[in-house]
């Protein structure tokens, strides 16, 4: 396993890192079976291990918690905060009342009394981010945490963060967290460079798409929305939908360039996502051992150029085939009146 210094902090990761999204109720229930999940993947020399509070409301850290007990310390441990954790107003966002409340919570759960990389999960537009920015740098300076970063921010927010940071004296934003796959390659557009001109590390989610390249969804084929993933989200997956059915066609072609490699999807869609200058860790999220055996599988795999332009002839460089995060949309599109002047504003001559 190659390792790599995520975003100037000299901390050295392993160019996977293993998500534990698929631990616990949303995914796997099986605490046992997760716990040998995180030891499998700690004996392949992965070293970096993420979470997040609100993965499976926070049984997902339990779960990390007690698969690290006794190797912490061999471990660069991330996880986040932002989404709602309880009913109630001020249990979520990016407020520092809720960010050292949430902090507190997270160290319980995963039984130690540091945090290598505490990522925003989210933008938050009801709280300033010199705010946000000012909390997590008491974290720091407290020992709470090692480092900070965010996630799934547009380029904008991340170079108004880092801006912000520097007029105000405060630490800043050392790595992003973005969607990126061989079906959603939006971020190569702004995101991955603008990371790369700050000096951020870059760790991603999701490189197989939603499932989409494992290869178990195929063109022509049913899809059970009732299991899995699927069973998550049925939108994503409903292969009666316009932006499934183009997910599916693209996919039948990938799948004709892993087997000129000799690879299967999987591995192909995991080694496209490290081959990317601005990324040092591609987050693998198994909910099984087989899942985690089957992503590694490709850790030596590398993509020669050839196969790369392949690959851009079939989702061109920048593009997004979907919509990788459903989660959240700027405020600019969800709020009208945002993008819609007054009534009696709208004319352009009165």
């Amino acid at each position: 396993m190659r390792y790599r210094v995520l975003g100037g902090t000299g901390i050295e990761v392993s160019a996977h890192c293993l998500g534990t999204m698929m631990f616990g109720a949303i995914g796997n229930p099986d605490h046992d079976e997760c716990v040998r999940i995180v030891h499998a993947a700690l004996d392949r020399g992965i070293n970096f291990v993420d979470t997040a509070d609100m993965y499976s409301a926070g049984e997902s850290e339990e779960i990390v918690g007690k698969a690290l007990r006794g190797r912490r310390d061999d471990v660069v441990l991330a996880t986040k905060v932002h989404f709602p954790m309880g009913e109630g107003p001020n249990r979520g966002g990016n407020s520092r009342r809720w960010i050292f409340r949430a902090v507190e919570d997270s160290l319980r759960r995963l039984g130690t009394d540091w945090i290598d990389l505490y990522q925003v999960h989210r933008p938050d537009h009801t709280t300033d981010v010199e705010e946000t920015l000012s909390a997590l740098s008491d974290l720091v300076h407290q020992g709470k945490i090692r480092a900070f970063g965010c996630s799934s921010f547009p380029a904008d927010e991340i170079v108004e963060a880092y801006h912000v940071a520097e007029r105000r004296g405060l630490l800043r934003f050392r790595t992003e967290q973005p969607p990126y796959s061989l079906l959603a390659r939006g971020v190569e557009t702004s995101v991955l460079p603008v990371c790369r001109r700050l000096g951020m590390g870059v760790l991603t989610w999701s490189p197989l798409a939603w499932g989409f390249l494992t290869g178990k969804y195929r063109a022509g084929r049913s899809i059970d929305l009732a299991t899995g993933r699927a069973a998550l989200m049925p939108a994503r997956f409903d292969p009666s939908l316009p932006v499934n059915a183009a997910k599916l066609a693209v996919v039948e072609r990938l799948i004709e360039v892993a087997g000129d490699v000799g690879c299967s999807l999987p591995e192909l869609a995991v080694a496209f996502a490290a081959a990317h200058p601005g990324v040092t860790s591609v987050i693998l999220g198994p909910r099984t051992m087989e899942q985690l055996e089957a992503s590694l599988k490709g850790a030596t795999l590398t993509l020669d150029d050839a196969t790369l332009d392949r690959i851009d002839e079939i989702v061109p460089p920048g593009t997004d085939v979907y919509q990788p995060d459903g989660a959240w949309r700027p405020v600019a599109l969800t709020d009208a009146a945002r993008r819609r002047r007054p009534l009696a504003d709208r004319a352009a001559a009165q």
